[in-house]
């Protein structure tokens, strides 16, 4: 360490770049359990009763969304484990 004072202790808590701040992990997880697939369905349904184009992309779509949400929450906790096992 160099007498920089700029320069942090060592014994500062330092967040890990695997790690998701908590209010995206929160928000992540709400759009990839609740508001993606429900969305999804909603769409499936209704958009063929009242005519909209593209239904079935936009359902795709919507169900793509909702596994990359899952997979980047996914991800940051497997990471944790694998860290905090270390």
């Amino acid at each position: 360490m160099t007498d920089n004072p700029t320069d942090t202790p060592a014994s500062t808590d330092i967040v890990p770049d695997w790690l998701i701040p908590s209010r995206v992990y929160d928000i992540l997880k709400w759009l990839g359990l609740i508001v993606l697939p429900a969305l999804a369905l909603f769409v499936s349904t209704v958009g063929p009763a009242w005519g909209w184009p593209h239904v079935d992309a936009i359902v795709t779509t919507l169900n793509a969304l909702g596994i990359l949400a899952g997979a980047l929450i996914g991800v940051s906790a497997i990471k944790q484990r694998i860290d905090r096992a270390a």
